[in-house]
């Protein structure tokens, strides 16, 4: 199915079972304890930390999106720990890419290993240099977030596999709607929903999609256990802008390809990183595996101060952590600790008229 039938049908995937007087919209249901007379059933809800109507629904708009089964949880980094957690154990050995976002590499210095997991890491560049051999769980970022260097997931995920291990790739950045990692050979995706899925800057959520439905039990088992449950109104906000993502994501990276353009002639910027510019170095392996190329740009200006004065001056900016909503943001991410230059934003562009967008960054960094 296409992109676009996708995007048509979630339009309507709810009408399908409406009965005449239900309404259109999704109700949100608040509910810890259902009505439970006698035993158990299958697919009959009976308490709040394994079943809520408005996480089926979700989990329906997602699965359509990816195409595989889908398990939503309360944060991209809920869902990033049910995917290491469902797979590893003691003694086992995780590759993780050392430019990625860093919260992960947090997660697993500080809790895998000490659980006996072995941490190993690479740059996004050299990611298959060494091989895969030994790796239970292969953890993949492409773009990388922030430097946006791209894997060959294609390569990497079935190189991954042969030698025996379990590819786990973080789609964040892109979407279904700019990449299909499962559809390129990786076992499982994991996303951050708070970004352009959410687009409104209002939700935390994240979700795991498999098609393996041994991993699949797996991730629903720790959601269950560990209580990683996502809120009804958090999800009732989610589905409620999943029927916009495709609108907004197209918007999104059209006005990002012409800001990276016009950004990459510009006297006060440095560098831009941006996979769709014909001379990005990871323009050839982004142009074969992702159907746009996202909405981040990475630009270096001259020093901390330079990007700051950028930032905080340009009146269609916010000054924010996180990225993809509708409005444009940017941040100096080097004041997390990510190994770029001071001077380096990640600018995340928004739904804006491209034009009067391009006026204000253009007349904030002409007074630097």
């Amino acid at each position: 199915m296409s992109d676009e039938k996708r995007a048509a049908r979630l339009q309507h995937l709810r009408a399908d079972g409406l009965a005449k007087g239900d309404p259109l919209a999704l109700p949100l249901t608040m509910a810890s304890m259902f009505n439970l007379p006698g035993n158990p059933e299958p697919g009959v809800a009976g308490y709040g930390r394994m079943d809520n109507p408005v996480w089926d629904a979700v989990e329906e708009a997602l699965a359509l999106i990816e195409d595989a089964p889908v398990r939503v949880f309360p944060s991209g980094m809920a869902a990033i720990s049910a995917a290491l957690f469902a797979v590893l154990k003691a003694g086992d050995r995780i590759l993780v890419p050392s430019d990625g976002y860093y919260t992960t590499r947090l997660l697993a210095d500080r809790y895998l290993a000490k659980l006996g997991v072995e941490v190993v890491e690479r740059p996004t560049v050299a990611f298959s240099e060494g091989g895969y051999d030994g790796f239970a769980l292969v953890f993949l970022e492409t773009p990388s977030n922030p430097g946006l260097d791209v894997i060959d997931l294609a390569g990497a995920c079935a190189a991954i596999r042969a030698a025996g291990g379990v590819s786990v790739v973080d789609n964040t950045t892109m979407t279904p709607f700019g990449q299909r990692p499962l559809d390129l050979g990786a076992d499982v995706v994991v996303a951050s929903d708070t970004k352009a899925p959410g687009g409104h800057s209002d939700v935390l959520m994240g979700h795991v999609a498999t098609r393996d439905a041994a991993l699949l039990d797996e991730v629903t088992q720790w959601r269950k256990l560990s209580g990683a449950i996502p809120g009804p109104f958090e999800a009732w906000l989610l589905h409620r802008s999943l029927e916009t993502l495709e609108v907004r994501f197209d918007r999104m990276c059209a006005n990002a390809q012409v800001i990276a353009e016009r950004l990459a002639d510009h006297p006060a910027v440095g560098q831009v990183r941006f996979p769709g510019l014909a001379g990005d170095p990871a323009h050839a392996v982004a142009a074969k595996q992702m159907t746009r190329f996202g909405f981040l740009i990475g630009l270096t200006l001259k020093d901390e101060a330079a990007a700051e004065a950028f930032i905080n001056g340009c009146a269609m900016l916010a000054p924010t952590t996180s990225f993809g909503g509708t409005h444009s943001t940017a941040e100096r991410r080097a004041r997390w600790g990510d190994d770029v230059a001071p001077g380096f934003v990640r600018l995340s562009v928004g739904i804006e008229p491209v034009d009067p967008l391009w006026q204000a960054l253009d007349t904030a960094l002409s007074a630097l």
